[in-house]
């Protein structure tokens, strides 16, 4: 019987997506839910598992084509038999000739560069082709380890032949954007075209919630099995500050203004394959547990490339983190439709006055960017004045004050 494998069906917002590589060939075999191939979309990569045991008889869409729900891919006959030399399920006898089929089908595999999954997505990202890599994995099946290496190995030879380059070579190297990477492109300009963005600054003296998170680190990772980080501070102070201000966590549609009722924040996470933003939605209802474990399984997805449609679907307000990689100061630009968004930078001991006297604090400088055709500078400088407060006392994060 043939079954037909198709385009998973996509969400309201993604019309079309791009093919990757293909895990498997022509006359080969495939178990049910195998993953053939994935879907590359602006938001997210969709796995295409095979609905039915069989031989892939035929490949209609080709590695890099575009493609839109429902749209067929390939064809399985679930009673024919693989081809010689293509994997083929092994069965148990006892015989010798059993023990060298599957030996046979990892050398196949092996040689035809079979990529694992989140191997094919890195490969496709980095423009390495993995058939010409060396598979470290079960049955010689490429691995992202692998891929990884592989990437690594052109640039540090490119690295070495740039230093005493020929006299007027100049190189260079075009590479297509992915998808997400469009999507990305597209959203954040038309947010300048179409926002009135302001930011407005302050900074925060970090060092009454890193008092408290040195204290409590180690009972809040034994009780809660997550480390305590810093972002589920600044969540809750964000959510509190936005329940002071509530046109900060609004958004415009046509000529209204919608209030949000709810709190969903968007957390921006760096992914292979782009910039992220995955929402922790009612994190008013959150405990900082709750914030901090929901904050590892997005950054474990994003890495993985498991995020979800939904997991990026919505949101009223956002933050990001430049600090992470050593960012002083920056203007963030808001995710649309939302409003306003919170920038965090890198924590520095600067030489602070107070009280007369000069101490050194470990400072942060804090961003808010925010639409000012809804915003006005007063709520927003009010907002950022809130978190602020409430991070240089996070006592009243818990008294709720």
């Amino acid at each position: 019987m043939i079954v037909e494998v198709k385009v998973p069906v996509l969400s309201e917002s993604v019309s079309e997506g791009t093919l990757m590589s293909w895990h498997k060939k022509v006359g080969e075999y495939v178990e049910r839910d195998e993953i053939l191939i994935d879907v590359e979309t602006d938001k997210v990569v969709l796995e295409v598992p095979s609905p039915q045991a069989g031989v892939l008889v035929e490949i209609i869409a080709q590695d890099g084509e575009t493609v839109v729900a429902e749209q067929l891919l390939a064809k399985i006959d679930t009673e024919a038999k693989a081809e010689a030399g293509a994997a083929a399920p092994a069965e148990d006898n006892g015989s010798d000739e059993a023990a060298a089929e599957p030996q046979a089908a990892a050398s196949s595999n092996a040689q035809a560069g079979v990529a694992m999954p989140a191997a094919a997505k890195l490969a496709a990202e980095k423009g390495v082709d993995v058939n010409s890599v060396q598979g470290s994995g079960r049955d010689g099946r490429v691995l992202k380890e692998d891929v990884q290496k592989a990437s690594a190995a052109p640039k540090a030879a490119a690295a070495v032949s740039a230093a005493p380059a020929p006299a007027g070579e100049r190189p260079e190297q075009r590479v297509p954007m992915s998808r997400l990477r469009s999507r990305v492109a597209e959203r954040l300009l038309a947010s300048q075209h179409e926002n009135a963005i302001l930011t407005t600054f302050n900074e925060v003296n970090m060092q009454p919630v890193m008092d408290l998170r040195a204290k409590y680190k180690e009972k809040f990772e034994k009780e809660h099995g997550v480390k305590l980080g810093f972002m589920s501070f600044f969540v809750k102070a964000a959510v509190a500050a936005l329940k002071k201000y509530p046109v900060v966590n609004a958004s415009i549609d046509g000529n209204d203004i919608v209030y949000h009722g709810y709190f969903d924040i968007g957390i921006a996470i760096g992914s292979p394959r782009g910039l992220v933003v995955p929402i922790l939605r009612d994190a008013d209802q959150m405990s900082i547990a709750d914030i901090e474990k929901a904050i590892v399984d997005y950054a474990v997805k994003a890495k993985d490339g498991k995020i979800a449609l939904e997991d990026l679907t919505g949101g009223t307000f956002s933050i990001t983190n430049g600090g992470t990689f050593g960012s002083m100061m920056s203007t963030p630009i808001i995710n649309p439709p939302q409003s306003a968004i919170l920038g965090m930078h890198a924590t520095k001991e600067r030489a602070m006055v107070e009280n007369g006297q000069v101490v050194v604090r470990p400072m942060m400088y804090l961003a808010l960017s925010y639409d000012h055709r809804i915003i006005d500078g007063r709520e927003a400088v009010l907002t950022l004045v809130t978190i602020k407060d409430l991070l240089e006392d996070p006592a009243r994060l818990l008294l709720d004050l």
